[in-house]
């Protein structure tokens, strides 16, 4: 590689400069692309991952009130519901956005179905997933991740005892995982009632529907949220309390 500070270096820019200044119009887009463009190329790439980082670092320090990750057994999209829901959660004046991710897929039938597993697991370790709507294969995997808040513990005394006379909150086994040889210890798992079924609700009456009729839809707050208090205001919302 070349001194840049070299006379060969710089004896070879001024004959690049100097058959730059005889072209004209494409020509001299042509002659760029052409001696250049693994730099060109290398220096998009570099701006592109400094404004990725830019955003997301901005979008950090934006105030928000819930971040919503809603992955259903269809491909019916629900933001209609969630702009209804956000405009009624923010009416009370306070700061911060709701932050509905309606892209994320999670499908067990799918061959690269592990990196929807990391996505899932990258997005709730950064903080950036408070309550999922989901289906069973998404709910599975947050229970083996023990990401689910035991909801009965958790939730206002009120709000509990209004989804045990629906007979809708769920109780099932988390932190159940497979070991190096395909085995599960039980002794592992922790018993609790993690989500709320949200069969039979107007949401999943309009939003969920399958070639093979009615598919198990759940709703689950994850263990590190830090919006609690709206959290259980859209469970009840969800789940028509």
């Amino acid at each position: 590689m070349k001194n840049k500070t070299s006379p060969a270096f710089l004896q070879e820019l001024r004959r690049d400069l100097a058959t730059l200044r005889s072209l004209t119009g494409i020509k001299k887009l042509e002659f760029i692309w052409d001696y250049y463009r693994w730099r060109i190329a290398g220096c998009a790439l570099i701006f592109l991952t400094v404004c990725i980082f830019a955003h997301m670092l901005w979008e950090g320090q934006k105030p928000c009130r819930l971040r919503v990750c809603a992955v259903l057994n269809s491909e019916e999209s629900c933001r209609p519901w969630f702009d209804a829901f956000t405009e009624m959660l923010t009416a009370d004046g306070k700061q911060g956005s709701v932050d509905v991710n309606l892209d994320q897929p999670f499908d067990y039938d799918n061959r690269y179905y592990y990196l929807h597993e990391i996505e899932v697991m990258t997005t709730i370790s950064s903080g950036r997933m408070d309550l999922a709507v989901c289906n069973a294969d998404m709910y599975s995997y947050l229970l083996a991740l023990n990401a689910c808040l035991p909801l009965d513990a958790a939730l206002s005394p009120d709000l509990v005892s209004l989804l045990r006379e629906r007979g809708i909150l769920v109780r099932d086994t988390a932190n159940l995982t497979l070991d190096e040889n395909g085995n599960v210890s039980p002794e592992d798992g922790i018993d609790g009632y993690f989500a709320v079924d949200l069969t039979g609700s107007s949401f999943a009456d309009t939003y969920d529907r399958t070639k093979n009729g009615r598919e198990p839809l759940y709703a689950v707050i994850i263990s590190n949220t830090e919006h609690l208090a709206d959290c259980e205001t859209l469970l009840a919302a969800l789940a028509e309390l």
